[in-house]
């Protein structure tokens, strides 16, 4: 496979997660980094880097027609490519599940200088949960993001330990957003293993790392070996400190390495869960604490399971998005206000008309698969605009925003999902076979139209 070296597109995606790993992509380093790639006879651009640890780089490619990941593994010091092995290995027997990302293929890069890589081909994500909890920074998620975010990791972890893997480095660079499909997924299988065969001595990251995998790297560092290998039970402990940076919108490192932490981490769950009460309504903060603090027992054997966490009261609660939930996660819909005068919605000529005149001016930025224009409320007036990919979203809120249609002013453009959309307009649950639906037929099927 060829390659040659250099690129300067920005794109926001963090692919590759280990302690290193830089928090917002770069530049592509024209000397040391790939220009494209050819991969299955094919020719893909580098359009960014998106991530770089020690063993690793990320970057978006595009083909012309498709976009996706590519995972560049370095050849390690002893000139082995133990890393590559590993996480191709694992990702190979976990895929097919909604909340992993896919791997579409491996390949081997020869760079000008002669260098054979191992590379993975990857599903393209979006924001990570860790970009999320910045954005919110001492505020805290709403409940129906805690609780999508909750049920997707556990879907996905449920399903891992089912196989008998632990995924050993859950931390919120790991949670990314799927824009096309719409949820959560699990990415970065590095430290992975299977129960019983733990083949990495030290697992976690820093924050996130269960008492027992603490204990094992102390050991290890002192050249002692543990008496047994961790479990799935360090995945849940991961997931609990999440959930509750996610609650509280703070960063709790340096909480969790506190000797008052250590002592009763209860109390502390306790105080900060009472210090946002005021916020969120009492019996989801109830449910939400008490799952929590199931995943955060210092005893491995007395936590949770990602089974027993799913059937939680919690998620038998039914949330709504708020309108800062569908601005925050990256989608392929835009929401136009301030654009329809009403007297236009009840003349079917004039409406037909815009709708067509939306459309056109719209695929300027985009291919638009549908566009909705709800006649009654909620969301009368409002123009959704559904665009083939995210990216072609985002391009089209950053150029139509400030634009005028018909004399009146775009005042705002946002993005908003699919189906969130279509549950913040009718208030119902969309229908399951939604998925691969455009949102004018979900629109027709929950009957807005």
């Amino acid at each position: 496979m060829a390659c040659s070296s250099g690129s300067n597109t920005k794109m926001s995606n963090p692919n590759v997660s280990t302690p290193a790993m830089a928090v917002t992509p770069d530049a592509v380093d024209q000397k040391t980094s790939p220009v494209v790639f050819e991969i299955y006879g094919k020719i893909w651009s580098v359009q960014a880097r998106l991530g770089q640890g020690v063993s690793a780089s990320v970057y978006r490619v595009n083909s012309g027609r498709a976009s996706s990941a590519v995972k560049e593994f370095q050849v390690d010091a002893q000139g082995g490519d133990y890393g590559y092995l590993k996480e191709s290995s694992v990702l190979e027997k976990i895929q097919g599940h909604k909340n992993i990302v896919t791997l579409y293929g491996m390949f081997t890069n020869h760079n000008p200088f002669g260098v054979a890589t191992h590379c993975l081909l990857l599903e393209l994500l979006d924001v990570s949960v860790s970009e999320l909890l910045v954005r919110v920074s001492n505020q805290g998620h709403s409940m129906w993001l805690i609780q999508h975010c909750a049920r997707d990791v556990l879907e996905a972890l449920s399903f891992l330990h089912r196989g008998g893997y632990v995924h050993a480095d859950l931390k919120p660079r790991n949670i990314l957003w799927s824009a096309d499909d719409e949820c959560f997924k699990l990415i970065d299988f590095g430290l992975s293993f299977k129960e019983g065969h733990q083949d990495v001595k030290y697992i976690q990251t820093d924050g996130y790392r269960a008492p027992e995998a603490e204990l094992q790297n102390s050991l290890a560092q002192a050249g002692l070996e543990s008496d047994s290998g961790c479990t799935t039970a360090v995945d849940l402990w991961s997931l609990g400190i999440i959930l509750l940076e996610m609650f509280s919108g703070i960063k709790l490192k340096e909480t969790v390495r506190s000797q008052e932490w250590k002592d009763n981490s209860s109390a502390i769950v306790d105080h900060i869960f009472s210090s946002n009460a005021v916020v969120y309504p009492a019996i989801p903060v109830f449910h939400l604490r008490d799952l929590i603090k199931s995943m955060l027992h210092n005893d491995p054997k007395l936590r949770s399971t990602a089974e027993s966490a799913l059937i939680n009261p919690f998620f038998s609660i039914p949330f709504a998005p708020h309108i800062e939930d569908l601005v925050l996660l990256p989608t392929p819909v835009l929401r136009l206000l301030n654009v329809i005068d009403d007297n236009h919605l009840y003349n079917e000529d004039e409406y037909e008309d815009i709708i067509e005149d939306m459309k056109e001016e719209c695929q300027k930025y985009g291919t638009v698969v549908s566009l909705l224009i709800p006649k009654e409320n909620p969301g009368k007036g409002q123009v959704f605009v559904e665009y083939a990919n995210a990216g072609d979203s985002k391009e089209a809120q950053r150029l139509l925003t400030g634009r005028t249609f018909d004399g009146k002013f775009v005042r705002d453009c946002k993005l908003a999902g699919r189906s969130m959309v279509i549950k913040t307009l009718h208030q119902e649950a969309v229908p399951k076979k939604a998925k691969g639906m455009t949102l004018l037929a979900i629109a027709r099927e929950v009957g807005l139209l």
